[in-house]
């Protein structure tokens, strides 16, 4: 069926439809990853955007396994790719990617002129969307708007892996690969909804992730208010991606909208101080802007000159606004997780 992208400013593109013929409207952003398709798509941060991946070729090595994605779901709103693989090849596929959109009734359009698409988005500004198939129209609508984190976060306690130290994980819209790479290290691993006050948990908790998620983080006031209450106990804190926001806000700094954010798996964060640079994936479209009192800068995007993490002066208390937990890759930077867990003394002796 005949399918179209519709700005807000009234531009159009067509194209064809593989996936669902739902109609769906949120933010159209666009990332440059070659690989991983299966992970960016579950990754939860991704939460109401409709999605443009600017490389040429998607599906061609199918859909994994549910234990390999980042959450249990499709995250995306919509997929927008410029040529569409229905003939995947992969010894982990078990479907075609169009047959999972079809599955979870999400829209998936092949448009061919994604560079232009992408290019409109850099210069324009990320900006609102809808994907229509036939003669189905709505509104539309803007995700930012709404605490996205609660939407995404799980509803129940969760626990991973063994350990004689206990991270507790706030999932505001956590991969799945983050509690992984703790319980890996023989750290128990417990994760709690986005709106958990920690400090009232009945069990020890020895260090606290606040994880990735989508949105506006000035949103998730009840997190902030609870990040406050653990600052205030002086429990060790590691803070991914979204979690680098509302550490901040928690702390009294402060966060802004970027232009067109950062979605990529090639953005190089320079440890501060230093020339080393780390290539790291990413998915985000806030960033920090004011540092809070009491906090260092410790990365910084190389490309841009934006934040890219902070650390308390003399606690172990710390944020990166990459994802350590490379799912997918680049590998760089997995060595956060021990350096957080030596600073916390939560390392196996």
């Amino acid at each position: 069926m005949n399918a179209k992208l519709i700005f807000k400013d009234k531009t159009e593109f067509e194209g064809k439809s593989f996936g669902a013929d739902t109609p769906v409207s949120g933010e159209v952003v666009f990332a440059t990853g070659m690989v991983g398709y299966p992970e960016a798509l579950t990754d939860p941060s991704f939460r109401g955007q409709i999605l443009v991946m600017t490389y040429p070729l998607v599906g061609n090595y199918g859909v994994p396994r549910e234990d390999l994605w980042e959450s249990k779901e499709i995250q995306v709103a919509g997929l927008i790719v410029s040529s569409y693989i229905d003939t995947p090849s992969h010894s982990t596929s078990e479907m075609t990617l169009g047959e999972w959109f079809r599955k979870q009734n999400v829209p998936l359009f092949e448009i061919k002129d994604t560079r232009a698409l992408a290019e409109k988005l850099r210069d324009g500004g990320a900006m609102l969307g809808k994907m229509i198939v036939g003669k189905k129209d709505i509104p539309f609508v803007d995700p930012n708007i709404r605490n996205l984190s609660a939407e995404v976060s799980t509803k129940e306690m969760l626990t991973f892996g063994e350990g004689e130290k206990t991270v507790v994980v706030i999932d505001c819209g956590t991969k799945m690969n983050i509690a992984r790479r703790f319980a890996s290290r023989g750290v128990k691993v417990v994760v709690v909804p986005w709106d958990t006050d920690v400090t009232k948990l009945d069990f020890v908790v020895d260090g606290v992730l606040i994880s990735n998620g989508p949105g506006d983080p000035k949103k998730v006031t009840a997190t902030i208010a609870n990040v406050k209450k653990i600052l205030a106990k002086k429990i060790p804190i590691l803070g991914i991606c979204l979690g680098n926001q509302i550490l901040a806000l928690a702390a009294g700094g402060n966060t802004y909208k970027l232009k067109f954010g950062h979605r990529s798996q090639n953005q190089p964060a320079v440890l501060s101080g230093t020339n080393q640079a780390y290539l790291t994936t990413q998915n985000h479209g806030f960033a920090v802007g004011k540092i809070p009192s009491g906090f260092r800068e410790w990365f910084v995007n190389g490309n841009d000159g934006t934040n890219e993490g902070i650390i308390h002066k003399s606690l172990p208390i710390m944020s990166v606004q990459f994802h350590p937990e490379s799912s997918p890759g680049p590998l760089d930077t997995d060595w956060i997780f021990d350096y957080f867990l030596e600073k916390a003394n939560l390392l196996k002796k």
